[in-house]
């Protein structure tokens, strides 16, 4: 059969083509995993990398990036803490600012970026009660709004407290989120854990709390599996260029933070990049502490940190 030439039917194929071509680039848009992001920015220098590198996937959707406060024994008996000067120090409001630094310097403001709790939830003793913030809020919002099926994934850097605070004021989002946090020791060989480590005794009941949630899907990963991620000082300076705002940033904070330091142990990087590059890490279920109800918990195991330091900075320069 011959087709006029305005009716030929490559010119209907063409047109059904650019749309399916255009809706499974939507589709495939549209399933990137959304992921919120939780740090002690202030304390440390590894979470000014571990940000960079979640911002810089093409592979998920940052939601947000909130603050958390690393508040410890610590600021009331020294004079300093991390070269900080501890008289005045609000720990929140440093890693608010960090975390606003980074998002102006990558252009990336339209990033929801609220302020978490000031302190954990509960008191000195023990105790659930939540401490509310916009954080918390925010997370409530966003995973309430997922479509069925759909789960919000939330990284944890520091103390659980905002996420902690979050499922108890609505414990119906447990089935809508994962959280994946760094915090504790867990000995492989002994499977002996210890809650004996910053992140957690920072808010030791927020970790009780969500180790307690028989139906939470919850991955810790110890520091003892962070541990082998190392940056070298002077390879670290090298490699970052101070012409480029965002990779002097990253420097600076080496050089202002850790003045002495020839490595630095990348724990929050270890973490984000776990999570982003499974085929790099390994996983374990292991039974949880024995004083907390839930049977079991997800850790990360083991990394492969050749892997995952070359591909932080490859990924730095796209």
């Amino acid at each position: 059969m011959i087709y006029p030439k305005a009716l030929h039917p490559f010119l209907f194929i063409l047109p059904l083509a650019l749309f399916f071509s255009h809706f499974l680039c939507f589709s495939a848009f549209a399933q990137k995993q959304k992921v919120w992001l939780d740090s002690d920015t202030g304390n440390e220098i590894d979470d000014l990398y571990a940000i960079v590198r979640l911002l810089k996937d093409p592979s998920v959707e940052v939601v947000g990036l909130s603050s958390a406060h690393f508040n410890n024994p610590d600021l009331l008996v020294f004079e300093k803490w991390n070269h900080y000067d501890t008289k005045g120090l609000n720990t929140l409001e440093d890693s608010q600012r960090l975390n606003e630094l980074i998002l102006n310097t990558m252009g990336l403001t339209q990033i929801p970026h609220p302020k978490g709790a000031d302190r954990q939830i509960g008191r000195a003793w023990g105790g659930n009660e939540p401490r509310d913030s916009p954080a918390a809020q925010q997370i409530i919002q966003l995973a309430n709004s997922l479509p069925e099926g759909e789960k919000l994934d939330v990284l944890t850097l520091g103390a659980l407290t905002n996420i902690a605070s979050a499922v108890i004021l609505d414990p119906e989002i447990i089935p809508k989120i994962r959280i994946y946090s760094l915090g504790a020791k867990y000995n492989q060989q002994t499977r002996a854990w210890s809650k004996n480590e910053f992140n957690i005794r920072n808010d030791l009941n927020a970790f009780d709390y969500l180790l307690d949630l028989k139906n939470l899907d919850f991955t810790v990963m110890p520091v003892d599996t962070a541990l082998p991620l190392k940056f070298d000082r002077e390879d670290t300076f090298k490699k970052t260029d101070d012409s480029i705002p965002l990779e002097k940033i990253l420097s600076d904070r080496w050089r202002e933070h850790a003045t002495n330091d020839k490595t630095r142990v990348m724990w929050d990087l270890a973490l984000v990049q776990a999570y982003l590059l499974p085929h790099l890490s390994e996983t374990l279920m292991v039974n949880s502490p024995s004083e907390n109800k839930s049977f079991t918990v997800k850790i990360f195991s083991k990394i492969d940190e050749k892997a995952l330091i070359d591909d932080f900075w490859t990924t730095l320069r796209k």
